[in-house]
């Protein structure tokens, strides 16, 4: 029975969040699995794999502050552990104590520290191309962020090789490229109220889990890499699969960063497999 799709914007923590949620309407219980994006994308980068996985789950795709259509607070403490308890907080509204999470690239940091903060909360846990091993952003830059008009220099700098150009830096594939596509990822960018809050975000974000985090997290997780990964390369997945109690890697071959855009499909099948592993 096909899932019904709902979005949402609940105000929680000082912040507006966005999320869709595909909700099944049969009787038998239905496990839910969490959706969390990428840096500089939104629930959009889940439109192909989302309905997939609503096969079988209840799904909730989540805009985390301040991308996609959530909110942009200035006084919201940008960092993944307060992202991360956000989305704790809504998921307490939803009375969803225990969920499967995904993460793609900066969300998968998301997921990790939600792993960390509630322990065996999440399920299992499966990362596409995630973000991990970077550090806290030096003082200089920090410093510079208060500069103002600093939003600008930001937007200049990431909006400098265009969308398109971005587009073809994190996936494989090129002619999946179209305008769907092109105008779904240059949302982003038409919001000046974003870089301000992204500037907040520089100041705020306390770099990725250290290896010794990481390796007290025991929550079973798939870690799914592009082979072609440009952004976040393979042997960033395989140290990843060496400092998780826990973890298997897969790679798939002829494949960018952008796994849910690219390869919905195959990810679909890993992640469903994974998922129903000892039931």
């Amino acid at each position: 029975m096909a899932a019904t799709v709902s979005k949402h914007v609940y105000q929680i923590n000082n912040i507006d969040l966005y999320y869709e949620s595909y909700i099944h309407n049969h009787e038998r219980p239905v496990d839910t699995i969490i959706l969390i994006h990428g840096f500089l994308s939104s629930t959009f980068s889940f439109r192909k794999l989302a309905p997939l996985l609503a096969n079988d789950f209840n799904v909730l795709a989540i805009d985390f502050p301040p991308f996609g259509k959530s909110g942009r607070s200035p006084s919201f403490h940008y960092s993944y552990r307060n992202i991360a308890h956000t989305i704790w907080l809504l998921l307490d509204h939803l009375n969803c104590s225990s969920c499967y999470g995904i993460g793609h690239s900066m969300g998968g940091q998301i997921i990790f520290n939600m792993m960390h903060q509630r322990p065996n909360h999440i399920k299992k846990g499966v990362f596409l191309c995630s973000s991990a091993y970077l550090s806290r952003i030096k003082p200089p830059y920090t410093y510079l962020s208060y500069l103002p008009f600093f939003e600008k220099i930001i937007r200049h700098k990431l909006g400098k090789t265009g969308v398109l150009g971005n587009l073809h830096n994190v996936v494989y594939d090129k002619s999946i490229i179209d305008k769907e596509m092109i105008l779904g990822y240059t949302e982003p960018f038409e919001d000046d109220k974003m870089f301000c809050a992204f500037k907040k975000m520089i100041r705020h974000w306390e770099g990725d889990l250290p290896s010794e985090i990481l390796h007290t997290i025991s929550t079973p997780c798939l870690l799914i890499w592009g082979e072609n990964d440009q952004i976040v390369p393979n042997r960033i997945g395989k140290r990843l699969a060496q400092d998780l109690p826990n973890a298997q890697f897969i790679s798939l071959p002829k494949t960018g960063h952008l796994i849910p855009e690219e390869r919905p499909w195959e990810a679909y099948c890993d992640i469903r497999e994974f998922f129903f592993q000892d039931r």
